[in-house]
């Protein structure tokens, strides 16, 4: 198991670590430990215990006799600054979140330790997510078992999960500033800037700047991993940004809303080859499809028709309808949405080839 935001070095000891975490397996849930290079707040830690395991495939995976790992004595939180100094100078280790697990032994595990998350997995795959209690595989099931072993990571890693973390990876320009897009920059130094526009900054440093096309972040770089805060602040006030992003990736393709004036929306609509969406019925907004890349065959009442490049339809509310893509092409459309509620919930499925509800 490994996590989707982190770099790692992939060199001959992050083979190593895999051969012996291997080797453990046969006994032990295996986690990972990074060794430190600092004094970290950012990371929770790992307290190794007994050295085991008898050296993992000779001279490939380290000396015959050598150790493989050790028992995981215990976890901590993220600690304070004190604090991570004194577990650097314990030997502690960094916990990666990543692991290696022999799939009946975590099943026996977490059938004894987190039942509900097993229970809820024998339901159909949309149901499972709904039901799956939210706890972290370290508190579910790592802190509980005994069975948990650690072996220490020593490739070059970076869990990028901040913006300060992926500041410090990114190529600098002479002002020491990060740059992904276009920018302009007077007076202004050590700072992260990622847009899809062109983004001008006058004598600032030490800024996290992140544009994207639904919302803008500016934070200092050392309290930008707080990010989590504004989406908390939104989920509380019921703003769909929080679910969905202005690209929306569905079943039969996806769309991205362009804009949203309020009693109209704008988006683009993509239909790869041979998909199609639900047949629906909209009870609060009518829908104006103009077609701008492929063939669409459209169905709008009793009426299946084709479109082409150029060519539009109109859908009432109320109006049974169907978009599809029956070409080799993809199919691309701008789909303007009139009405008092736009929300992705005034959607009644009469037909889906996906099976949701």
């Amino acid at each position: 198991m490994l996590s989707s935001d982190q770099l790692i070095e992939s060199d001959s000891d992050y083979l190593l670590a895999f051969q012996r975490a291997e080797h453990l397996s046969k006994d032990h849930l295996v986690v990972f430990g990074v060794l430190p290079t600092s004094p970290h707040t950012g990371y929770g830690y790992i307290r190794p215990g007994r050295e085991i395991g008898g050296g993992a495939g000779g001279s490939e995976a380290g000396t015959a006799g050598e150790a493989d790992g050790y028992t995981l004595d215990a976890f901590f939180e993220k600690p304070d600054q004190t604090t991570a100094e004194e577990y650097l100078n314990k030997g502690y280790l960094w916990n990666s979140g990543m692991f290696l697990f022999n799939s009946s032994i975590f099943l026996d595990e977490c059938r004894q330790h987190a039942p509900a998350v097993v229970e809820a997995f024998e339901l159909p795959v949309d149901e499972a997510y709904r039901n799956t209690p939210r706890i972290s595989i370290d508190y579910g099931i790592m802190e509980k078992t005994d069975r948990a072993a650690v072996v220490p990571f020593a490739s070059g890693w970076n869990d990028l999960g901040t913006f300060d973390a992926l500041y410090s990876v990114l190529p600098k320009n002479g002002d020491k500033n990060a740059v992904r897009g276009e920018h302009i920059g007077i007076r202004s130094n050590d700072n992260l800037i990622i847009g899809d526009r062109l983004i001008a900054t006058i004598g600032i440093s030490n800024l996290a700047i992140v544009e994207t096309k639904d919302a803008i972040l500016v934070a200092a770089r050392d309290q930008a991993q707080h990010v989590g805060e504004v989406a908390k602040l939104l989920k509380e006030r019921g703003d769909e940004r929080t679910s969905f992003h202005t690209q929306v990736h569905r079943p039969w393709g996806s769309y991205t809303t362009l804009e949203d004036g309020g009693i109209y929306k704008i988006k683009r609509v993509s239909v790869p080859p041979g998909r199609r969406l639900s047949l629906q019925i909209h009870h609060h907004r009518s829908e104006h499809w103009v077609v701008v890349k492929g063939t669409a065959e459209v169905t709008v009442g009793e009426r299946t028709f084709l479109l082409r490049n150029g060519e539009s339809t109109f859908v009432p509310a109320g109006t049974v309808h169907r978009l599809a893509n029956p070409g080799m092409l993809p199919l691309e459309l701008i789909e303007v949405q009139i009405g008092e509620y736009k929300g992705e919930d005034d959607i009644v499925r009469i037909e889906d080839d996906f099976a949701r509800v």
